[in-house]
Formats: C-alpha cells, structure tokens, sequence
C-alpha cells in the first residue's frame, strides 16, 4: 500500500534549536527530497515575512520530478472574513497548488487561548477550508493539539474534523502538538477517525516530547492513516518531529508499505547527510540507520557474529539505504573485526599469523595507555605500518618550541618554532597562530611545504581534547583527536600524553603521515 510522505523540514524543522535555512539552503533541500522521491514538501509560511513570500515566489517555476510544494498558514482570525483575511490571501499569492492550515480542535484552546466561542471557532475552520478549495486549492487540515483535544473533549475535536470534512478538505491531519501521547493511544483514536472519515486521507503529525514520535506514527499507519508528516532528521521545535528517515525505513523495510520509490531507499543516508551538512546539523551516531554508528560493531563477539551471519547483530543490510557496516578497533575488538578492517590495507596480512597476534596485544597495550582507535582509523593504520616494519616517517623532528603571548598581537596569542630534517635535510620554520596547536600546525606545514608541496591540499577541519584521568587535574592524561581533510577524504588521527601539546603534536604528526602514505 502507497503512503504519501509529508515533510516539513523548511517548516517544523526550522523552528529548532541551532536551525537556519538560507534561500539556498532551502533550495538545496527541496531539491533533495525530491530527488529522493517525497511527495510534499511544507517550504514554509508565506504569511510570517516578506522572505518567506519572495521565497515562494523564487520557487514558484522550480521543476520538480516528484514533490508538491506546499504552502502553511492557518485558519481566518476570528472577526474576519476569508477574503480579508491577510494569512488566507497570502496563501493564494504564494501560487502552490498545495496549502496546509491550522485550527484549533481542543475546546480549551478555544476558549482559554484564541478567546473564541467553540461555533466561532468550528466556522473559522469551515470558513476557511471552503474558500481554499474554492480557490482551487487542495486543503490539508492540521487539527492543531487533536489527540489532547479528543483526550478532553472527543465530541468537540471530531466535530472540528467534520467542519472540514465538509468544506473540502483534502487531508485531515492528526496534530500531536505536546508531543506525549502513547502508540496505544495513537491508535485508538486515529482509528476512530479513519471510521468516521473512510473518503478522507488521514494524516499523522507527531512531535517528539515523549520519544515516541515515529511509533505513534507506526500505531496510527496501522489504525488506517494514509499520510505522515514529519521532519527529514527529526528536528524541530522542543524535542523535535517525527523522524522520516526512520519511519520511512521501519514501515517500507518491515511492513511492506510503499513510502517513497522501491529504487531511491538506497539513497537514504546520502540525503540524510546532505540534508544535515545543509542544515549545519550533527546527526546522532547512534541515530537508527543513518547515524554513522548505526551499523557499529565493536564487541569482539558481535563483530565475528556478523561476519558469520549478517543478521546475527543487524536488523537489515545497511547497503540497502546506502549505509555500510563499521568495526570499531579497540581493546575489546576481537581478531576478526580487527582483520576485517585491515585486509584492504594489508591483503597479505595472516590472519592467524604471529603479526595479527602482535596487532591485537599492542593494540590492547595502547589501550591501557589511552588511545582509542574508534574514530581514529589513520592512525591505526599508521600503527600497524609500524608493528609490519614497513613504516618509513616523511620526515624526522629535531625540536619544536612553543611561545604564548598576552595580550595577543593581532588576534595571534602563540607563536611556534619548527624544526625538522627531511632526506638529510634540516629546515626550520615559524609561524603565529591562533592558539598553540593552530601555530604549530602552520609552522610544520611551512618546513614541509618545499619536499611535499601537495601538503597545501590538505587542511585540519576537526580538533577535540578529551581529559583521560580528570581526578589529576591539570596533570590529567589528555587524548587529542584531529580531523584533517583534502579534496577527496577525510581522516582521523590520536595522540595522547600528560602534556596537550605533545599530544596534539602526535596526532598532527600522524595526519601528515597518513596524508603522504595515500600518494
């Protein structure tokens, strides 16, 4: 059974915490979705600033090869008549064929918050409804706080529904705006619903306060709802909307319904992460399938369990959705994971040979000292050189001094002396910065720069500081994670040491190695 898809990312979305959408950035967005094969997409509300209309405007001859834009606003103002209401007429200036209005379905809205009469309020939605359609509009009908509204007063939400049942509604729309109900109760009322509306499409539109947001969605596809609406990621005002990305994977991989073309699944994670780069947003590791530690294994056990038998520790393949399965090296990895890992740098790597019994003890070593191997694939890789004998360094440090200065001389408070030879040859180099790493950072690239100019290409994107042992306090142990990147990768490298700027000298150094070993 086909389910239609609403996402409201440009909507819902931008009202979380940390979200901003440039005109680009929506573009981009629209763009993506419907790539991925949508169907509606809510880019906003017309009504709230001139932006957002010009926006609509911008987008207004877009070509789209599956998606209906649509537009949001809500019910007439009390007082008012639809062709004088400024929120209704902006909604037909904004040009889509698609429009969603809100209205009020809990009494105690009503009465306590919009200060109407419940006849005003049910003729606001009629009213409303039936001026769109007149229009030539197709109506989604968000019935805002539905669920608590029935949970009060059942006969006054149902009869909001019918108001605009009756003036042409295209979807009836189920708002769980706190965010609290439970999938039992998802069910039984959007059952109820669907009884009472079988002409109607039936949508689900769930936010997360309760952490239940996709199951309730799941309770209430089953109940008969034929629409869900929700964010691409999940985010989104207090704790976020339902997530699409998961309830589009639960509900087409796991109950055969057809949530958007068989054929785009396996272009699921690659929208999640543009979606999220576009948004300047972090998807949760542990976010189900498309966090990058979604298919993670680091237990020994589980990591030989699923190379045996991939469902052993897997609810689906993750190629399906274009993830792919990680083992993360560590003191715990067993032999297996750790060699499934290597095989594509070390092909002639025995398995059951004494080298892959060094790899395992000195990495379990290491382990003791501080280093974790999880998110620092290059410098494992690095290590193993080493343990292999095939390691040769590009380049040897003689010394390296480090000089803080306040107050800071044209935003640099640090100042750095590198020295280092390379095939016999010394070279010394110095640079300011930002801070200490920052300029010993420049000061080693400068001394490089000459024997491996390809150096320029590269450049640091990522710096964290982890205290090991926090009870020492400023002696503490640190573990130093850097990210660098060129055109074409990425990697991770790790130091560790009481001091941080020996640490981060370890992992800097590390990230040019690798960097030089690629060619």
């Amino acid at each position: 059974m086909k389910l239609q898809i609403f996402d409201s990312t440009l909507r819902d979305g931008a009202q979380g915490a940390n979200v901003s959408f440039s005109v680009d950035d929506k573009i981009k967005v629209i763009q993506t979705l419907d790539r991925l094969g949508i169907d509606f997409i809510e880019a906003g509300n017309p009504f709230s600033n001139p932006a957002e209309m010009q926006f609509f405007q911008k987008i207004a001859g877009m070509k789209l090869e599956h998606a209906k834009i649509v537009a949001f606003g809500s019910t007439r103002r009390k007082g008012i008549k639809p062709e004088e209401d400024s929120n209704l007429k902006s909604l037909l200036a904004a040009g889509t064929e698609y429009v969603a209005i809100f209205g009020k379905s809990h009494i105690r809205h009503v009465t306590d918050v919009i200060k109407a009469t419940p006849e005003e309020n049910l003729a606001m939605i009629y009213e409303s409804v039936k001026f769109l359609t007149e229009q030539g509009k197709k109506v989604v009908f968000d019935a805002e706080h539905f669920f608590d509204g029935y949970k009060t007063d059942a006969e006054y939400a149902m009869h909001a529904l019918k108001m605009a049942h009756d003036a042409g509604a295209y979807t009836l729309c189920l708002c769980d705006t706190n965010g609290g109900i439970f999938p039992d109760e998802a069910y039984e009322i959007t059952k109820k619903v669907t009884d009472a509306f079988p002409d109607t499409i039936v949508a689900i539109h769930c936010h997360n306060d309760g952490g239940l947001a996709v199951a309730d969605s799941v309770e209430a596809v089953k109940a008969g709802a034929r629409q869900i609406q929700g964010t691409f990621l999940g985010f989104g005002e207090r704790c976020g909307n339902t997530n699409l990305s998961t309830v589009i994977c639960n509900l087409q991989l796991k109950r055969g319904y057809e949530c958007i073309p068989p054929e785009k699944l396996k272009d699921i994670y690659e929208s999640a992460m543009t979606i999220a780069d576009t948004a300047n947003v972090a998807i949760p590791e542990n976010q189900p399938y498309v966090g990058m530690s979604a298919f993670a294994h680091k237990a020994g056990m589980h990591a030989d369990g699923v190379l045996k038998y991939s469902s052993s520790f897997e609810h689906i393949d993750p190629s399906v959705i274009g993830n792919k399965r990680k083992f993360l090296l560590s003191e715990i990895s067993g032999k297996s994971a750790i060699y499934d890992k290597l095989k594509s740098y070390f092909p002639d790597l025995d398995k059951n040979g004494k080298e892959m019994a060094d790899i395992v003890a000195e990495l379990k070593e290491r382990a003791l000292a501080g280093y974790q191997y999880e998110a620092a694939e290059a410098s494992f890789v690095l290590l193993v050189e080493k343990l292999l004998g095939r390691y040769r360094s590009s380049f040897d440090l003689i010394n390296y001094k480090i000089i803080n200065e306040l107050p800071a001389i044209e935003g640099k408070v640090a100042s750095a002396i590198v020295k280092i030879r390379v095939n016999g040859v010394t070279k010394i180099s110095a640079s300011d910065g930002e801070g200490p790493v920052h300029a010993m950072d420049l000061a080693l690239r400068a001394a490089l720069a000459d024997f491996y100019p390809e150096i320029a290409k590269m450049s640091l994107t990522d710096f964290k500081v982890r205290v090991l042992d926090s009870d020492k306090a400023t002696a503490a142990k640190v573990r130093v994670l850097i990210t660098s990147a060129d055109s074409t990768d990425s990697w991770t490298t790790v130091g560790v040491s009481e001091d941080v700027i020996e640490a981060s000298w370890f992992a800097l150094v590390d990230s040019i190695d690798y960097a030089l070993m690629r060619r």
